[in-house]
Formats: structure tokens, C-alpha cells, sequence
């Protein structure tokens, strides 16, 4: 995964000689993602869903679990919408759903007119519905480096979730390259992606 809008920058480097500082690693990552102009960051999420739907055609027709855009993250929305309107009869769009602090993530299946009510973190969720199980998740990142590992926002829900999911989901890191570092200096809980998408290219985790 070479090339960076922040070259050379790594996790350590907001920490000293200390343990890596999260928090405030989190805090700069995501201030470079807000700072995004807006026809960029249009731009760029086009381009995502775009690579999305050439290296990845088999997800119209699984069970594709992703995110509500929040805070600059990239919006997949009209690709997810497409494939809904694809209308292939295994295809569906989950959205997480935040059952209770510390635990997994549990998915319901999403359409384009569908109820949303606004969850605790202020993001729009399904009212109701079953839960269902992913065959795939587009997770995004807040930061993410070459041995596919990402930073969240601390709240660890992706981790706990595909360490407890079974079969465990293809697990597709949706960012931008502003978000790439050399290394996050991952903790023994932190849950490796498989792929990691950006507006430059599609990246697979060395084997």
C-alpha cells in the first residue's frame, strides 16, 4: 500500500516514547477528514463506490452490511441504492445497529424508503426488523495501514464484531488515503481487514 497524503506518518509519532495515543491520533485523522472540500470528498466517495462495484460485483447479491456516512466518511449510499434497485433476490443492505455498550454489532436489512430512527451516537438506524447475518461488511476507517488494520473511534464495536461473527464476514475497509499510516501499531484485540478500499485503488492484506 504505498503512497500518502501524511508521508511517513505512523502511530507512534503522536506518542513520544510513551504508549501510542490513540485519542489523539483519532482527533488529527479525523481533522484531516472534515477539512476535505466538498467537491473532493464528493469526488473521492464516487470513486470508492465505483472501485466497489468493479472489484466486488459479487456483493449485489449477498448480504452486505454498511455505514451510515458520519463525520466526512465516505458515502455509499447510491451504490448501495443501485444494488437495491438491481433488485437481485439475495442482495441485502444491513445497517448496524448498537444493541448495548460492549457488545457486538447486530444488522438490520435497509431500504431506500425505509423508517430510520436516530440512535445514541446520532446516527440514523432501522426502527425495526429482524436481526441478519452479513456475508460482508464496508467498514470505514478513520485510519488504516498496509498490513490492514484500522482505527476506529474507540469504541472497539467493529473489532468485538467480527471476532464473534461466524462465518465471519468479508471485511472491506472503506477510507480515504488521507487516512494511511505506516503502521497503527495494533493491539492484541484488533481485528484485521481483508481489503481495504480508497479513491486510489483497492488494496488486498498480505497473506
Amino acid at each position: 500500500m504505498a503512497g500518502s497524503l501524511m508521508p511517513g506518518m505512523d502511530a507512534a509519532d503522536l506518542a513520544g516514547d510513551g504508549p501510542v495515543d490513540r485519542r489523539a491520533l483519532r482527533r488529527t485523522l479525523l481533522e484531516h477528514r472534515l477539512a476535505l472540500p466538498a467537491d473532493v470528498y464528493a469526488r473521492h466517495s464516487a470513486r470508492i463506490c465505483e472501485l466497489l462495484q468493479t472489484a466486488f460485483p459479487q456483493l449485489s447479491g449477498m448480504r452486505v452490511g454498511f455505514c451510515w456516512p458520519f463525520s466526512n466518511e465516505p458515502d455509499l449510499r447510491p451504490l448501495v441504492a443501485r444494488w437495491h434497485s438491481q433488485g437481485h433476490p439475495a442482495f441485502q443492505a444491513l445497517l448496524p445497529i448498537v444493541r448495548e455498550p460492549g457488545a457486538a454489532l447486530a444488522f438490520r436489512a435497509w431500504s431506500p424508503d425505509m423508517v430510520m430512527r436516530t440512535d445514541r451516537y446520532g446516527i440514523p438506524a432501522p426502527v425495526a426488523g429482524g436481526f441478519v447475518h452479513p456475508e460482508a461488511l464496508l467498514i470505514p476507517v478513520n485510519g488504516f495501514d498496509a498490513d490492514g488494520y484500522r482505527i476506529g473511534y474507540g469504541g472497539g464495536y467493529f473489532d468485538r464484531t467480527l471476532a464473534a461473527l461466524e462465518p465471519r464476514p468479508l471485511a472491506i475497509g472503506v477510507g480515504f488515503e488521507l487516512s494511511r499510516l505506516d503502521s497503527i501499531h495494533p493491539a492484541p484485540h484488533d481485528q484485521p481487514l481483508d481489503v481495504m478500499v480508497t479513491e486510489a485503488g483497492v488494496y488486498r492484506r498480505p497473506a
